[in-house]
């Protein structure tokens, strides 16, 4: 089909990257130095890239191209997390893409990506799942007044609302934990969490347990996190989180060891298998 769509002199590229940064649809990528768009199905035409460009390397021009998915864009930046997601969402509605933003919010409702609107359309993410770094504050036993500290380390923990991008989880040893561990095991904290970022879900209650492995591959692949300690429940149930984060391992280009805890219900451990 003719559609508008951007394009790149490559003479005036610098390969700085920032219209990279600046494609909320990650359809600009730095290869070998240059500025080259990657996935015609990604860009949408709008050129929100074109006033990031320091050198005027990029144009709009009308020509044969693939036709651009809103569907498939919101798969290839999901993992980029909330902020890119939000990025998008504004993107769409400042160019008045009512359309395209009326599906890209039904597409994030249906993958459990939580955002939501404001008036006017005005896209935003909720407070409770916002980015937050306190590891300074977690490394604290006891309080003054001898009570212990909490050893979380960031918000969200969720798996669904966690993010590759976290510095927090960049490099580090990470622990998947089955919702109802922490409430079982009495020293979870001094024992297990201390020092590790964190991410729980529950393989029996919680959907699309496909976009957890994504979420773990991303850990694993994006994150280049060091190794994942996964602490379940005895139940049998309990045991698809250990599964898919198997399967996860299995997926991901890098390796990493991957350690099972298992915690009985009365909050110990359960040794031998």
């Amino acid at each position: 089909m003719k559609r508008k769509i951007i394009t790149i002199d490559e003479e005036k590229c610098n390969g700085c990257g920032v219209c990279a940064s600046g494609c909320p649809e990650g359809a600009i990528q730095i290869i070998n130095g240059k500025a080259k768009l990657a996935a015609e199905i990604f860009c949408d035409g709008l050129g929100a890239c074109i006033g990031q460009c320091p050198e005027k390397a990029i144009s709009i021009m009308e020509r044969e191209a693939c036709a651009y998915s809103e569907k498939e864009t919101m798969k290839n930046i999901a993992q980029g997390g909330q902020e890119v997601i939000i990025a998008h969402l504004k993107h769409l509605k400042d160019h008045g893409q009512k359309e395209y933003l009326r599906e890209a919010m039904d597409l994030s409702a249906d993958n459990n990506i939580k955002v939501s609107l404001l008036k006017k359309g005005e896209a935003c993410s909720c407070p409770g799942v916002a980015m937050r770094d306190f590891p300074g504050e977690a490394q604290i036993d006891e309080a003054e007044d001898g009570a212990r500290k909490s050893q979380l380390r960031q918000w969200p923990v969720q798996l669904h609302l966690v993010s590759a991008q976290a510095p927090y989880f960049q490099g580090k040893d990470v622990l998947l934990c089955a919702d109802c561990v922490a409430y079982a095991a009495a020293d979870f904290h001094k024992d297990y969490l201390k020092g590790k970022p964190l991410a729980i879900a529950c393989p029996k209650l919680d959907g699309d347990k496909e976009r957890y492995i994504e979420k773990i591959v991303g850990l694993i692949d994006k994150a280049k996190i060091k190794s994942l300690t996964v602490m379940i429940m005895e139940v049998p149930c309990c045991g698809g989180l250990l599964y898919l984060a198997q399967q996860a391992c299995d997926k991901a280009k890098n390796k990493i060891p991957i350690t099972c805890i298992k915690v009985s219900l009365k909050g110990g451990i359960v040794r031998g298998n």
